[in-house]
């Protein structure tokens, strides 16, 4: 009997199985043929320097790799490398920690995040993962940008490109992110006055680049911000005496949640990849390849 695909672009659950522990399916979404939105493989270089090779391989960042290199903790093909800008084959063994990283495709993925789906890689109590619903329906290991808590829904990257990854969650390049939210009462205008002027928490200064009434739903409102800091937008609601109802994230570094609905994911479109990667600094990507 044949296996039942999932929807495409669908947050599937896992089965469980007798121990009641979720299986992790192989299976990939074939169903995505626009050659604009299917899985990207950019060139790949021959030859290249090895703390790219390891960002490339999904493992970390470049400057991370770095690191990694330093602390003679990365071998090329059995052998200690321990200089900077050493540069290695594709074709090279290369391990980091006993660890054996390999090339492969970049995978860059939008999801519109479920509320009670948990943003991490592992979980402790078995609990749905959004690495458990992109796994089980692309069949491509990629993690996520940053996070949402659980009760938070919205928009969510999730890829296997490393330097990217890390330039979008480094607080110095200030990529905008925007929620929708709904506090369990009306807010005032002095206190809409307050949120827009900044509120001083445990962690520091938070400022948003604004917070404005939803024009569809008044009791409702929409902050901007450029930081990542951990719950951020509900400890800004807290500092104000409220309480957050619901909390979406609509806007993430120029992607929209347009299209989109929530527990459903895409891939991203070839120019959307490049857009994020000029907007923290990064060369863009040939996607000119044979197939593509």
């Amino acid at each position: 009997m044949n296996k039942k695909k999932p929807r495409p672009g669908s947050v599937s659950r896992g089965s469980k199985n007798g121990s009641g522990k979720k299986k992790r399916s192989k299976r990939s979404d074939k169903s995505m043929k626009n050659p604009r939105t299917a899985p990207q493989r950019p060139q790949v270089e021959k030859e290249m320097r090895i703390n790219k090779f390891i960002a490339h391989a999904g493992l970390c960042s470049r400057r991370d790799a770095d690191e990694y290199v330093a602390a003679g903790k990365v071998k090329v093909n059995g052998t200690v490398v321990s200089e900077l800008g050493s540069k290695v084959k594709t074709t090279d063994s290369v391990t980091v920690n006993g660890q054996k990283l390999t090339l492969e495709p970049f995978v860059y993925i939008l999801l519109n995040k479920n509320s009670g789906t948990i943003t991490t890689t592992d979980d402790e109590r078995d609990r749905e993962t959004v690495m458990d619903t992109i796994e089980d329906a692309t069949g491509n290991r990629v993690y996520p940008v940053g996070r949402l808590d659980r009760k938070t829904m919205g928009l969510l990257l999730l890829t296997n490109d490393g330097d990217l990854a890390h330039r979008l969650m480094h607080p110095s390049y200030e990529v905008k992110k925007t929620y929708f939210v709904q506090p369990n009462r009306i807010l005032t205008e002095e206190e809409m006055l307050r949120l827009n002027e900044g509120v001083e928490l445990e962690d520091g200064f938070a400022k948003p680049e604004s917070v404005t009434r939803d024009r569809l739903r008044p009791d409702s409102i929409i902050i901007t911000v450029f930081e990542g800091r951990n719950h951020l937008i509900r400890r800004m609601i807290d500092y104000i005496g409220a309480d957050v109802d619901k909390l979406k994230r609509i806007q993430y570094a120029g992607l929209h949640e347009k299209d989109l609905k929530v527990g459903r994911w895409r891939y991203l479109r070839t120019d959307e990849i490049n857009d994020l990667r000029k907007l923290v600094k990064l060369d863009t990507l040939d996607f000119n390849q044979p197939g593509q």
